[in-house]
């Protein structure tokens, strides 16, 4: 006769119960009774502990002994109190490792010790906006599909008492199954085939006309997605609750990622803009203006004085005509770079010199041309003149010096290759 029976009342077996027994009733009660599936009920949560504890020891032929003959107070004395597994780490073992709940749950916040209510996943969308939406701010309306709890059966998949829990998995909707290799016995988890991991069978004929068993229903949406001036690329934008429902768990977020499209004008970094302007050699020199047509519909009438030479390549700003800052709305600077598109020729037609005048002219305006090295005196000199680089002529020139590369090699040019007379 057992000294104390606490520990089998828990699991709801005799004293004299054997092994599969004990392991039965833990499987049925810790499955019933598991956190996962009892997230608003505290008195669940216990009862796991308990029946995780009470089937630790006795599993344990050498605690069992002990419990039988002692008690508890046997086990404590016994230096065996307070150092068994947590009552998850327990039940992972006993179900292969990988938990009861892993495919009910896996994608729903979080794993088997997350605690609070579980919620649904996170939708994400990427929102791509225009530059000048972000230089003006934008609502904008966005359409989305999203599943939401069926009215007619308040998410149940049928109507009341209908929806039964599966039987072959015990409502976990995973099965662990056994296969063995050679000498090695290996346990793995797989997807109920009874119920498709629903952890829940119910009939055809008793099945929710509307949903058809699946307990939701897709809905159109559609939000107002605010595009605050000045917002940076990669900023994401929260609506909490607006994603997915399901039964038991709290509703997803809904969650936009701003992507800057690329701008055919002005490229952005941070809170500055830049534009590349082209202009001709006499405004570069002489002065005269450009015209920017800028993000919110208005033109800038950028003067250049005369005189105030552009070098090819030269960067001016323009103060606070950039980006307005996210939330705060102070506006960047406007960098402008000068590509100076040079005249193919000075003077009359094309071919003809420049007069003297002409020369004159330039030479009263320019500055004084830089000093060359020149040769000594009694150097000989050959005078020679500049052609324009013809791009085919040089690629077809390239391309032949290749194949007579080629031909050295193949006629024994890198004295490589031997001819033999026979």
């Amino acid at each position: 006769m057992v000294k104390d029976t606490a520990l089998y009342d828990v699991l709801g077996v005799t004293p004299d119960a054997s092994e599969s027994q004990l392991k039965s009733a833990y499987r049925k009660g810790a499955l019933k009774h598991h956190p996962d599936k009892n997230a608003h009920n505290p008195e669940a949560a216990e009862k796991f502990k308990e029946l995780s504890e009470a089937y630790e020891i006795l599993s344990d032929s050498q605690k069992r002994g002990i419990y039988d003959k002692y008690g508890k107070e046997g086990l404590e004395q016994g230096g065996m109190g307070g150092g068994g597994m947590a009552a998850e780490d327990l039940f992972s073992q006993f179900f292969g490792g990988g938990g009861g709940f892993g495919g009910m749950f896996g994608g729903m916040g979080g794993g088997m010790r997350e605690q609070g209510p579980k919620k649904a996943r996170t939708i994400h969308h990427v929102h791509k906006v225009s530059l000048e939406d972000i230089y003006r701010g934008k609502v904008s309306k966005l359409a989305l599909q999203k599943s939401v709890i069926c009215t007619s059966c308040k998410g149940k998949g049928g109507k009341e008492g209908a929806v039964k829990q599966c039987t072959g998995c015990g409502g976990a909707g995973m099965k662990t199954m056994m296969r063995q290799m050679g000498p090695m016995i290996q346990r793995f988890q797989t997807v109920c085939p009874d119920c498709q991991g629903e952890g829940e069978m119910i009939k055809d004929k008793d099945r929710c006309k509307q949903c058809h068993g699946k307990k939701t229903v897709v809905e159109r949406k559609v939000l107002h997605v605010h595009v605050d001036k000045g917002v940076k690329s990669g900023t994401k934008l929260n609506f909490a609750g607006e994603g997915d429902q399901m039964p038991g768990v709290e509703p997803g977020d809904v969650q936009f990622e701003i992507e800057e499209k690329p701008h055919n004008r002005f490229q952005r970094k941070g809170d500055d803009l830049f534009y590349r302007a082209e202009i001709d050699l006499l405004t570069a020199l002489a002065g005269g203006a450009i015209y920017i047509e800028h993000l919110d519909d208005r033109w800038l009438t950028v003067d250049i004085p005369p005189g105030d030479v552009i070098a090819p390549g030269e960067i001016k700003v323009i103060r606070g005509q950039g980006m307005p800052s996210y939330r705060h709305h102070d506006h960047g600077n406007l960098y402008v770079q000068f590509d100076v598109k040079f005249p193919d020729h000075l003077g009359g037609t094309e071919g003809e010199p420049m007069t003297e005048q002409q020369i004159a002219a330039l030479e009263s305006v320019l500055p004084p041309r830089m000093p060359q090295h020149t040769p000594p005196e009694n150097a000989m000199t050959e005078d020679y003149s500049l052609d324009k680089v013809d791009t085919e002529r040089e690629a077809a020139r390239a391309t032949q010096g290749g194949m007579d590369d080629e031909d050295d090699e193949m006629h024994g040019g890198g004295g490589n290759v031997q001819c033999q007379s026979q």
